[in-house]
């Protein structure tokens, strides 16, 4: 291993493969190498420790008991609460077909290696698999937006709200910030934010896109939760802005067969007439939105709070 990378910390290798002795055999080749390894001995239980451990890379025997090493490569690539860029390697005890090798690769395999394994090759081969998924997750972490939506995340939120903010305050002009989450009366809002957020990603990123302005600013605050700086835009305007997301909100229900519920909105704004004098920066104004739509979602009966009206224990 690279002197760099004994630097991070040790890479995680997600072993799945139902046979004490063939697990045992890659562990062996991994531990005096550096690498930590878990152990899956199911296919269900692969997918469940990669979502948990966040594996660097995860080897998935093709024949696995209950559901297909290829089966479960193709689960994870389209899982999207686990990372594309982490690498899987699939075997297999016996030669591989040219349909077998496509069908792993078709599924988002990186290799699909026969045993006997070559381990100075395999090693070879992660190490440089690794060093990938590890440049292109520093990327991810780097940027501005957020891969799910295609918007603003939490980072390129704050910086556009410090912009804006500076030109709203040359300018003596008000902004507003709004912070937003799907809000309805069906029990299925009740599931995990983040699966739930899985079924209405697209839909919800096509009503903000229809609802804002060009000059709004959009961004993915977290699991269903999403902001707008609206430059120009003082209280009243911001309740405006509010009525439009849950007029189109409600115009645009997602498809039936679906079965996703009809929703409206869940919302908290801060706002300043003239930024130029305001005491606080624009992004303490964008945090001012989020408690008011912590407050908004506390389970009181307004659907909408203003910042001004948060009771002290929400406020940070």
């Amino acid at each position: 291993m690279p002197d760099s990378e004994r630097l991070s910390p040790p890479p995680l290798v997600l072993v799945a493969n139902d046979q004490e002795w063939s697990a045992r055999s890659l562990e062996s080749i991994f531990a005096p190498q550096g690498y930590a390894v878990v152990r899956a001995h199911t296919g269900r239980q692969a997918l469940d420790l990669a979502r948990r451990t966040q594996p660097d890379v995860v080897i998935i025997d093709s024949g696995m008991p209950d559901v297909s090493g290829i089966e479960v490569c193709r689960l994870i690539t389209e899982d999207g609460l686990f990372s594309r860029s982490t690498p899987i390697v699939v075997t297999t005890a016996g030669p591989a077909s040219r349909a077998e090798r496509l069908a792993a690769y078709k599924a988002g395999a990186w290799e699909y290696v026969s045993q006997p394994l070559d381990s100075e090759a395999l090693l070879l081969k992660l190490q440089n698999f690794i060093a990938s998924k590890r440049q292109l997750d520093r990327c991810r972490e780097d940027s501005l937006l957020d891969a799910s939506t295609g918007f603003y995340n939490v980072r390129g939120l704050a910086r556009r709200a410090q912009e804006v903010g500076a030109e709203a305050s040359r300018r003596r002009a008000p902004l507003a910030c709004v912070a937003v989450s799907p809000a309805s009366s069906d029990e299925s809002l009740d599931e995990d934010p983040a699966v739930l957020f899985e079924r209405l990603a697209e839909h919800l990123s096509d009503v903000f896109r229809r609802t804002a302005r060009i000059s709004d600013i959009i961004g993915h605050l977290g699991k269903t939760e999403f902001a707008i700086i609206a430059p120009a835009t003082g209280a009243t305007g911001a309740l405006r802005l509010i009525e439009r997301l849950r007029e189109t909100m409600a115009d645009a229900r997602p498809d039936a067969s679906n079965r996703l519920p009809a929703l409206d909105v869940r919302a908290g704004y801060c706002a300043v007439t003239d930024f130029g004098e305001s005491s606080v920066d624009a992004v303490e104004l964008l945090l001012r939105a989020a408690t008011a739509l912590r407050h908004a979602k506390s389970g009181g009966v307004e659907r909408v709070s203003a910042f001004e009206d948060v009771p002290t224990r929400f406020v940070h």
